[in-house]
């Protein structure tokens, strides 16, 4: 084994190790896309899925079958036929809906038994069960429009779902659902990852879809993915966007994961299939892959104002005693409030930081990073690094900059690379203590 790939692996898989250890425990919803599986990527998915399942985290699967049921009615001489971004069951596409779930069933247990040496599915034992574990309701009329037998999920066998799980099994939906008599509905695969995601108060639901996530311009085809977007904001975009009729639409998926979000689910992704590894990206590295939807109602993340001066101050007083912070007087803080972004629970600030930007050197530091002890461990400073970094490229600026003595390697596994001192912008640089000898770490931002 070469020396070079111990210095990479090692401290990448350390890099690793919170994220296995924080997502253990944990229940995963994830919604794959029948373009995913038409496209060739059920195999990577199954052994990815399989080993997010070894450590630990608790999966149900929801797969779609949109393109190959409308591969089935063309075969029979019928096309499809939507509304209001929902298909229209008529009996033949019934027909070719329960066809096209069978054959998925079958290929999807198929990827998850596979179990060859030298593969990442060697030695894995996935155990797959599925079950009559959805109750629908037909959609009816809508507008004029007979949807037939399409139908909405009316309730969630959440007690034999979780029995399953608890066997260490993967559950396995398709998007079918019966009423008390028997009657068969179709179902959309969002509708029923979404209902499943909430019923269960699932800690995560992720789309595996064929769009790359929601844009920071959606006007602009080439513009960053906007990584993170809290509820509220969510919610705003969602009424400025026209209704969806296509999976491609910018309101299509965002409006599934604004609802689990509503209902409980802490944070919804919008994943591209065509990333390999998109899954993995997304649950166990810290800047994660596509857009992420997030709940903040409880745990509130904002900048700071005059009025949260005392919990700043009470908050960062230990970690000033024990040499952790420079000692900042009240003063400096209240003149810098506007700079602070705080993590409050209750009214109760429990995490901290500021940026002071230096504008001319396209720079800023990151200051004052602070988490109660009562809270650490919990992800709240990578909360509260996103947001910094969030301010940083409003400002127009390109790289963050830390001073630490004590913490140096909790941001290099974030990304930051160690500099020389004389690096530090020349208005910094000559407020730089060389007795503390603090290390100087940058990130430059994307």
């Amino acid at each position: 084994m070469s020396t070079v790939f111990n210095f990479t692996f090692v401290p990448w898989f350390r890099s690793v190790a919170p994220y296995i250890h924080k997502h253990r425990g944990n229940t995963l919803v994830v919604g794959i896309a029948g373009e995913a599986i038409a496209a060739g990527k059920l195999q990577n998915v199954a052994q990815d899925l399989a080993l997010i399942q070894s450590m630990g985290v608790e999966i149900v699967l929801v797969h779609g079958f949109r393109p190959q049921v409308n591969e089935q009615l063309r075969a029979k001489g019928h096309e499809p036929k939507y509304s209001h971004g929902m298909r229209i069951t008529d009996s033949v596409a019934l027909d070719c809906a329960q066809e096209a779930a069978g054959q998925l069933r079958y290929e999807i247990e198929a990827a998850f038994s596979q179990g060859l040496p030298n593969t990442p599915m060697a030695g894995a034992t996935v155990r797959v069960i599925s079950g009559n574990f959805i109750t629908a309701r037909p959609v009816g009329l809508m507008d004029g429009v007979d949807f037939q037998h399409s139908g909405l999920v009316r309730k969630v066998d959440t007690e034999g779902i979780q029995r399953t799980l608890d066997m260490g099994a993967l559950v396995l939906l398709s998007p079918f659902g019966f009423s008390p008599t028997g009657e068969a509905f179709n179902l959309t695969m969002e509708d029923v990852a979404t209902s499943v995601a909430i019923a269960l108060q699932a800690d995560k639901l992720m789309f595996l879809t064929e769009v790359p996530g929601l844009r920071t311009d959606l006007a602009d085809p080439e513009s960053d993915i906007d990584t993170e977007i809290p509820l509220a904001e969510a919610k705003k975009l969602l009424t400025s966007l026209p209704a969806p009729d296509q999976p491609t639409d910018p309101a299509f998926y965002l409006q599934h994961c604004i609802r689990a979000c509503e209902g409980g689910v802490e944070r919804s992704h919008i994943l591209p299939f065509a990333v390999d590894g998109a899954l993995l990206l997304e649950i166990y590295t810290h800047d994660g892959f596509g857009t992420m939807v997030v709940d903040e109602k409880l745990e509130s993340v904002r900048e700071a104002t005059m009025d949260d001066v005392s919990g700043i101050v009470a908050l960062i007083e230990p970690f000033e005693k024990d040499g952790t912070l420079v000692k900042r007087d009240r003063t400096e803080i209240e003149r810098d409030a506007g700079n602070y972004t705080i993590i409050e629970h209750d009214g109760v600030i429990f995490g901290c930081a500021a940026l002071y930007p230096y504008p001319e050197a396209r720079t800023g530091e990151m200051a004052a990073l602070t988490v109660s002890p009562d809270t650490q461990s919990q992800g709240d400073g990578e909360r509260l690094l996103k947001r910094i970094e969030v301010r940083a490229k409003a400002q127009g600026l390109q790289s963050i900059f830390v001073l630490t003595t004590r913490t140096m390697h909790w941001f290099i596994k974030r990304g930051f690379v160690q500099v020389n001192a004389d690096w530090l912008p020349e208005a910094r640089k000559r407020k730089y203590n060389w007795d503390r000898k603090s290390q100087v770490l940058v990130k430059k931002l994307g």
